[in-house]
C-alpha cells in the first residue's frame, strides 16, 4: 500500500486517480480537507476497496501513529502543502504550520515506522517528498534553469516554507538514514486543479466574460509541466529513483504569463468561441503581487538520464486537454466557484484591478504589441 498526504489535493487527487487506474496496489488517502482539498475529485473511486479515504492533518501524530501501525505502507509520497503564494503573503503561518511543522511531523512518524521494519520491507520503504522549483527563487532572463545542485533563495513566504521543509527531509536522510527523495516541479496544470491558480482561474472568468487579471507586464516567465507528466514522472522516481537524490521535474516549457494567458484565449475560442470579440479582449493588467519573482526555468536533464522520463505532452496539447476538461466538468468547477472561494478572488483581485493602470506607457505598450501579434 502507498500513503499519499495530500490526496484530495489536485496533483496529489490527480496521482491516485492515475495510480489505481493502472495498477491494484492500494492507497491510503490522507487529506485534512482544506479550501483546495476535494474529495469530488475522486467520487469515481466511491465504493472502490483500493481507496482508503481518511480525513486527517498531517500535524495530528497520533492519527498519523495508527495509520502507519494498522496499514504498514512500503512508500509514502507527501503531497500536503499549502501551496497558493497570494495565501502565503497574507497568512503565512499556515504555511509554516503545514509545510515545515506538518512535514516535521510526518517525518518523524515516518521514522519511527521505518525503524521497527526489517529485512526487504525495511530495505525497500520510500518517503517521497514533492517540492517546488520556487524554492531556487528568481532566474535572470539569460541565466541557465534551475539544475539539483542551484543553491536556495526563496523569495515568499511559501517558497520559504517549502524550502523548510526540503531541509528537514534531507537532514532526516543524512542523519537517520530515512529513504527519502525530494522532487521539485515546475508550474503544473491539467484537470481537477483548483480555480484560484492561474489557468483554471482565467479559463472560468473568461466563460463568464469577467476581466482577466494579469500581474504587472504579464512577462513573468513560468514552466509549465502538465499534471499527467508529473505523475508519470513520480511513478519513475517511486519505482527506480535513489535515496538521498533530488530530482527536478520540469515541462520544459517556458513561457510569459501573458503567452499562457493568450494561448489559452486562443484555445478557448477556437473550442468554445465568443459570440461577439475574442476572450483576449478580456485581458486586464492588475497590480503585480509583492516580491514577484521574475522568472523559473527547470532543467530536468537529470531525471531523464538516471530515469528515462521525459514529459510527453507540449504545452499546447496539455492545455488543449485542460480546456476541454474544465468545457466538459462544468458541475466540478461550479461547486466550487461559490462561497470562501469567490470571497478570496474578491479580496485578491479587486483592489488590484482598480490600481491596474500603475503601469508605464512602456510595459503597457508592449504587452498591447505582443497582444495584438497573438492575433
Amino acid at each position: 500500500m502507498l500513503l499519499i498526504t495530500g490526496g484530495a489535493g489536485f496533483i496529489g487527487a490527480n496521482f491516485v486517480l492515475d495510480w489505481l487506474a493502472g495498477c491494484s496496489e492500494p492507497v491510503l488517502n490522507v487529506d485534512k480537507l482544506s479550501y483546495a482539498g476535494n474529495l469530488d475529485t475522486l467520487r469515481s473511486l466511491h465504493n472502490d476497496p483500493r481507496h482508503v479515504f481518511v480525513h486527517a492533518d498531517i500535524n495530528d501524530r497520533e492519527t498519523l501513529n495508527r495509520l502507519f501501525a494498522q496499514h504498514r505502507p512500503r512508500a509514502v509520497l507527501h503531497f500536503a502543502a499549502e501551496t497558493h503564494v497570494d495565501r502565503s503573503i497574507h497568512r503565512p503561518a499556515d504555511f509554516v504550520q503545514t509545510n515545515v511543522v506538518g512535514t516535521f511531523t510526518l517525518l518523524e512518524v515516518a521514522r519511527a515506522y521505518w525503524n521497527q521494519l526489517t529485512g526487504e520491507n525495511k530495505a525497500q520503504f520510500r518517503f517521497v517528498h514533492i517540492s517546488t522549483d520556487e524554492v531556487y527563487g528568481a532566474l535572470a532572463p539569460d541565466a541557465p534553469p534551475f539544475t539539483e545542485n542551484t543553491a536556495y533563495a526563496p523569495n515568499s513566504p511559501y517558497s520559504a516554507s517549502k524550502a523548510a521543509s526540503d531541509h528537514c527531509v534531507r537532514a532526516y536522510r543524512h542523519t537517520y538514514g530515512l529513504p527519502a527523495l525530494t522532487i521539485h516541479c515546475s508550474n503544473n496544470y491539467g484537470s481537477y486543479q483548483f480555480p484560484e491558480k492561474m489557468i483554471p482561474l482565467m479559463l472560468t472568468r473568461a466563460l463568464a466574460g469577467k476581466p482577466l487579471p494579469v500581474y504587472g507586464d504579464g512577462l513573468h516567465i513560468r514552466d509549465w509541466l502538465y499534471v499527467g507528466d508529473h505523475c508519470a514522472a513520480l511513478r519513475a522516481v517511486l519505482a527506480r529513483g535513489r535515496p538521498g537524490e533530488t530530482y527536478n521535474i520540469g515541462g520544459c516549457n517556458e513561457k510569459t504569463n501573458l503567452d499562457v494567458v493568450q494561448t489559452l484565449c486562443t484555445a478557448l475560442n477556437r473550442i468554445k468561441p465568443k459570440p461577439r470579440g475574442h476572450y483576449a479582449d478580456q485581458i486586464t493588467f492588475v497590480a503585480d503581487r509583492p516580491g514577484h519573482d521574475r522568472r523559473y526555468a527547470i532543467n530536468a536533464s537529470k531525471i531523464e538520464h538516471e530515469l528515462g522520463w521525459r514529459p510527453a505532452e507540449t504545452f499546447e496539447t496539455g492545455l488543449e486537454k485542460t480546456v476541454r476538461w474544465y468545457l466538459d466538468h462544468p458541475d466540478w468547477v461550479n461547486r466550487i466557484i461559490s462561497g470562501d472561494y469567490r470571497n478570496w478572488v474578491e479580496f485578491n483581485y479587486t483592489q488590484r484591478l482598480a490600481s491596474g493602470a500603475f503601469f508605464s506607457e512602456i510595459a503597457t505598450g508592449a504587452s498591447a504589441k505582443r497582444h495584438r501579434a497573438s492575433r
